[in-house]
């Protein structure tokens, strides 16, 4: 094209057809060339010009943009609303130089909403490629250099890797390959994952992928190192909800599907039949990993579990065809570190640990050192305690107790052992009727009322003469409102409420009902109602002293 005249523009084909447009005014745009900064070399692949950031091939976890100029952010914006952290380093103490100041402060009100951190009065200093990306080092206005690891900032290495290890056949890949993977899409992961899940199929849906078992531990942050979702290789979103079910989400890598709708809410996603169809793989690949690991070396995945537990107890609560799965797999370790499956477990203590009506008792404790001496108890009379532990396992007993007829989960500190497992024999009391009215309210006197109803109980004489416990069901409910779910909604504000278990068979309680002045009387329940708060750690600030000093006071 060329000027004909101030007001005509000529313009020929390839065929020299040519063409003349009028116009009153024509604006000549003649392209524009990147400037880079003094030492800093654009390579298109980390350090990306505009051109280039329009030619990246997956969403950058993060992103920085040097200048607040208009195609900066332009570019900045793009990739923040596909998910990429965006950073702003801008010398001025206002973005859009040229713009009025008013204008250029709501325009950059609105980048703030769309989730871009801008960081004004900063240039900078200096960027330096690693093995993950680069870490961009600047100064403020005073010449202070942002040395802090926590005030630099790490972009994303962007890996243009057309052959990446989940588009491979797993016949193709080695241990070292996966663990390799592994550490490339979470360089910041220090331990290495337990196993991987290689999924590949292509009928009736396509999708291929990688899924890593993380060691779980209390410090991880469940919203960093998701699970990565890609189309094709060009990476989507870390969001993978509705996609991957609940309980998997704990898991991380990738999974490439083109048969996943995007840009549609998770209803709609839960509702689309190919999506279920992805979803019901995953979770049976999961469960066939699992049953593999299991059958092939049952050692090493006894010394997995407890890194393990909680993904498998969550997919056994929200899925029921997990659950069925997982009765091969899952496992139920006891207080002594050995591990059984639900059916090994009950076929070991059918016979000790069924009660007089015929319902199988299974013993379990939360805490092996809290609970040792009921544990110990226990123990003497044969019986095998399981430990469970794991923040879910209240809604996990409700589940098994629902699916297996005259099975229950009792706690060994929900009652005495002799009222835990109930057998034929009954133990006489020793003490008459009338002596059992006159006792109760001696001890009511002492003990808060409020808190500890007294039950008094013909026991084994060598027994404890008091026993702090708390009911199975008020125990459970209120665990169960605590880690959310199970329609126990405000269970978990319920008071505080235990037993006190007065065995009327110990010599000492004999001592308590003949001791004829009140105050002895009062310090001997005292002491002993203070020993079973100590057994649950429930004896705390000025009760613990008053124990402490009475206790010394008796043995001067």
């Amino acid at each position: 094209g060329s000027f004909k005249s101030q007001n005509e523009i000529l313009i020929k084909d390839n065929k020299n057809k040519e063409t003349v447009i009028e116009s009153e005014k024509t604006v000549i745009a003649t392209g524009s060339v990147p400037v880079s900064l003094p030492g800093i070399e654009i390579d298109e692949k980390v350090i990306v010009s505009s051109t280039g950031a329009l030619k990246l091939e997956k969403v950058p976890k993060k992103m920085v943009v040097v200048g607040g100029g208009y195609i900066g952010l332009e570019m900045g914006s793009v990739w923040s609303r596909l998910g990429a952290e965006v950073h702003v380093i801008e010398f001025l103490d206002h973005i859009t130089p040229g713009m009025d100041k008013e204008i250029s402060t709501e325009f950059m009100k609105i980048l703030k909403k769309q989730g871009i951190h801008f960081h004004m009065k900063h240039k900078v200093e200096e960027i330096k490629k690693n093995n993950s990306g680069a870490v961009v080092t600047t100064k403020d206005k005073d010449g202070k250099e942002t040395t802090e690891p926590h005030k630099q900032i790490t972009v994303d290495k962007i890996i243009n890797n057309t052959n990446p290890a989940w588009t491979k056949k797993p016949a193709d890949l080695e241990a070292e390959d996966y663990t390799n993977f592994y550490r490339e899409l979470y360089p910041m992961q220090f331990e290495e994952s337990l196993f991987h899940i290689h999924l590949n199929v292509d009928y009736p849906f396509n999708l291929t992928g990688i899924l890593f078992f993380p060691k779980l531990n209390p410090s991880m942050d469940m919203q960093k190192d998701k699970i990565q979702l890609y189309q094709n290789q060009v990476f989507v979103t870390d969001n993978v909800e509705g996609i991957v079910p609940d309980f998997l989400q704990m898991l991380k890598g990738v999974i490439d599907s083109p048969d996943i709708p995007l840009n549609v809410s998770r209803s709609y996603l839960q509702a689309d039949g190919a999506v279920k169809k992805i979803s019901g793989y995953i979770t049976k690949k999961v469960g066939d990993k699992l049953a593999s690991l299991f059958k092939n070396n049952r050692e090493d995945f006894e010394s997995k579990w407890n890194d393990i537990k909680v993904i498998i107890e969550y997919g056994m609560l929200s899925e029921d065809k997990f659950f069925d799965k997982a009765q091969k797999f899952a496992l139920y370790p006891t207080v002594d570190n050995a591990f059984y499956t639900f059916n090994e477990f009950i076929e070991k203590t059918k016979d000790a640990q069924t009660d007089k009506d015929g319902n199988h008792i299974i013993l379990y404790a939360a805490n092996k050192d809290a609970q040792h001496s009921y544990i110990h108890s226990a123990k003497e009379k044969g019986y095998e305690v399981l430990l469970l532990d794991s923040p879910i396992i209240s809604h996990l007993m409700q589940k098994l107790e629902t699916s297996n007829e005259k099975v229950k989960f009792t706690r060994v500190d929900a009652d005495h052992i002799d009222n835990l497992i109930k057998k034929e024999d009954t133990v006489i009391s020793k003490l008459s009727d009338e002596e059992k009215e006159s006792l109760k309210p001696m001890i009511e006197n002492v003990v808060p009322k409020q808190t500890y109803t007294v039950q008094l109980e013909a026991m084994d004489s060598n027994a404890s003469p008091f026993i702090i416990t708390v009911p199975e069901f008020m125990r459970r409910m209120k665990e169960m409102s605590a880690s959310g779910g199970g329609g126990m909604m405000g269970m978990g504000n319920l008071p505080e409420m235990y037993n006190l278990v007065v065995n009327t068979n110990h010599e000492l309680i004999g001592e308590i009902l003949l001791t004829k002045t009140s105050k002895k009387r009062d310090r001997l329940i005292s002491q002993s109602f203070d020993l079973a708060k100590l057994s649950q750690n429930l004896l705390h600030g000025e009760d613990l002293t008053n124990f402490i000093k009475r206790s010394y006071e008796l043995i001067k």
